[in-house]
């Protein structure tokens, strides 16, 4: 039986499964959040999940709001400073994953994070690149996650906060020490992953009910598949049960007043 889920709980669900069991994945806010605490939560218990602000192995029991976020530190096996984040457990090559979101993607699946429009005067300043540029270049790999659409699925960025492939698809090239760069891009529509040659993004799988021509409308450049072409497999009701109920936890306790949450 097919079972009622939003393409917001599709792509949610997708993106969780692209991590397994044991991988060290560095973990961004928001969908990527999501997705890998999901993951935590069902098939990938021993997933071991880091934050940008020095959190270890943590297992939230709420959505975090940001990296400083105070239940990332309470759940978390041990916290390290910062500097010793980056510098040892990423750079030292520690990272298997990094999870990322993004304002926009390009074909060759570099992101923007820093502004939309000319860079002298910017139409929409964005929130800038955080730890994305280093986790994009020193973890194994990088999975991204982020709803389809035309002004985030665009031909070129506006700027490039975070290397993908570079603008020719030839940015990793002759780069020592760098990851292999931009693996699996998940979104409420499809599934992509960059071209063996080009490393121009081909989608590989549609999610149910999803058309070829949904995601070209959505897409800012005229978009490959991938032949065969897959079907992404529906989420399943355990899925769908954890998610929703992690989402309402998550609400219930960011509803609650200050006042009440200092009694506790």
């Amino acid at each position: 039986m097919t079972l009622a889920y939003s393409s917001s709980e599709m792509m949610t669900v997708t993106a969780a499964r692209a991590l397994s069991n044991g991988m060290t994945c560095f973990v961004g806010i928001g969908l990527p959040s999501e997705a890998a605490n999901l993951a935590r939560l069902t098939h990938a218990p021993e997933v071991v999940l880091i934050y940008e602000s020095g959190t270890l192995q943590t297992r939230p029991d709420i959505l975090p709001l940001s990296i400083g976020d105070g239940e990332l530190c309470e759940q978390a096996l041990t916290t390290v400073a910062v500097p010793e984040m980056f510098r040892y457990w990423l750079q030292g090559g520690h990272i298997d994953v990094g999870f990322l979101g993004t304002a926009q993607i390009d074909r060759y699946a570099n992101l923007n994070t820093t502004l939309i429009g000319d860079y002298q005067a910017p139409k929409v300043r964005l929130p800038g690149g955080g730890g994305a540029p280093e986790i994009a270049s020193n973890a194994r790999e990088v999975f991204i996650t982020l709803k389809h659409s035309p002004r985030a699925f665009v031909d070129a960025v506006d700027f490039i906060t975070t290397l993908g492939y570079g603008r020719d698809g030839k940015g990793r090239e002759g780069v020592p020490n760098i990851g292999r760069g931009p693996t699996k891009v998940i979104t409420d529509l499809c599934v992509m992953a960059p071209d063996a040659e080009t490393k121009e993004l081909v989608v590989t799988s549609l999610h149910p009910g999803v058309t070829r021509e949904q995601v070209s409308e959505a897409t800012g450049w005229p978009v490959r598949f991938a032949e065969p072409l897959a079907q992404t497999p529906e989420p399943s009701a355990e899925e769908l049960e954890i998610l929703r109920s992690l989402k309402a936890r998550t609400a219930a306790h960011h509803a609650k007043p200050v006042s009440q949450e200092a009694a506790q």
